[in-house]
């Protein structure tokens, strides 16, 4: 039977009946906030692309960390800007890198957030890309040793999940096996499995990490964002090389791949709402197009509609607020 018996309306009355048989659930516990590290003492900078976001050096962290833990955020994701760079990104494994010391203050401050750590190497090379480059080229194999020794690095420093970022042949496997011989088996790896060679990044890698390409571009490793059917492969290949949960990068633009990841696995999954898309996001506040808060809970609310149980963001501090005057109204 249709009208008038049933009226669909009569369950959107009022605020309290619509929460009542709201489908789909956001909470600060959904946020993962990305941070970055850089060298020094005493920093705390605002990134001027990113607002809200700032450079923070390894002594001031865990300033930072209180306020994420208060929050109801569930995790950061650190990436870290080295002091020198060189071709084999020496910086990346080394013991006292930034993202390590960062880590052990995190850790020693006993916050309980998790820790995550971004693995890859274009943030300490030289050229800029995820790996060691010979005539050019990315070369795959030779490169899993350096991403697998940053993984081991970040797991002696206390990290509680590794997420390489590389999109590497073979990056999931070999770190599964280095963490796993070295007295590491419950360290978690959240792969960046399916990560679009997208323009979305660019601020990310000119003011966030402070990166650029020496030539190139990372088409030769990044997907095609052409391509659906391949995103499940990469998926498929991650979690048989031991990937605990999967990513897919951009956010926004690949709803499509998302809510397929999730049907197609059922495994855990994240999301990374990159620097375009949170830019995006403020320049309709800016101009006064949008409501800012009310335009990045519907953002997230789509992700997490189309099967994503984690969203890493820029915008997660602001949305936790919001979301926890929500849930206390």
């Amino acid at each position: 039977m249709s009208y008038p018996v049933h009226r669909m309306r009569r369950l959107r009355r009022t605020e309290s009946i619509r929460r009542m048989v709201r489908e789909t659930s956001l909470s600060p516990s959904n946020l993962i906030y990305p941070m970055f590290v850089v060298s020094g003492k005493g920093i705390r900078e605002e990134i001027k692309s990113l607002p809200g976001n700032y450079h923070v050096s390894p002594d001031m962290i865990v300033r930072e960390i209180s306020e994420i833990r208060k929050l109801g955020i569930s995790a950061v994701l650190l990436f870290g800007i080295p002091e020198k760079k060189d071709s084999l990104a020496t910086q990346a494994y080394s013991d006292d890198g930034v993202v390590q010391r960062a880590v052990q203050e995190i850790k020693e401050a006993d916050t309980g957030v998790v820790v995550i750590t971004d693995v890859c190497l274009c943030e300490y090379t030289d050229h800029g890309h995820c790996g060691i480059v010979k005539n050019g080229q990315l070369l795959n194999d030779e490169s899993l040793e350096l991403i697998s020794r940053v993984a081991l690095s970040h797991a002696r420093a206390g990290a509680d999940m590794v997420a390489p970022a590389a999109m590497l042949d073979g990056q999931i496997k070999a770190i599964r096996i280095i963490l796993d011989q070295n007295g590491f088996p419950d360290t978690a790896i959240m792969a960046y499995s399916v990560k679009y060679a997208s323009i979305l990044y660019d601020m990310f890698f000119k003011e966030g990490v402070k990166t650029v390409l020496k030539f190139g571009d990372k088409s030769t490793h990044q997907m095609d964002f052409s391509n659906s059917d391949e995103a499940m492969r990469e998926i498929m290949l991650d979690i048989e090389e031991g990937a605990d949960i999967i990513m897919v990068k951009p956010a926004l633009f690949y709803l499509d791949i998302v809510y397929r990841a999730k049907n197609e696995f059922k495994m855990p999954l994240a999301v990374y709402n990159v620097s375009g898309e949170f830019a995006m996001v403020k320049s309709m506040a800016r101009e006064g197009y949008a409501d800012e808060t009310s335009l990045c809970r519907e953002i997230f609310v789509s992700l997490r509609r189309a099967g994503a149980d984690l969203i890493i963001t820029y915008h997660a501090k602001e949305m936790a607020r919001e979301l926890l005057k929500f849930q206390q109204g």
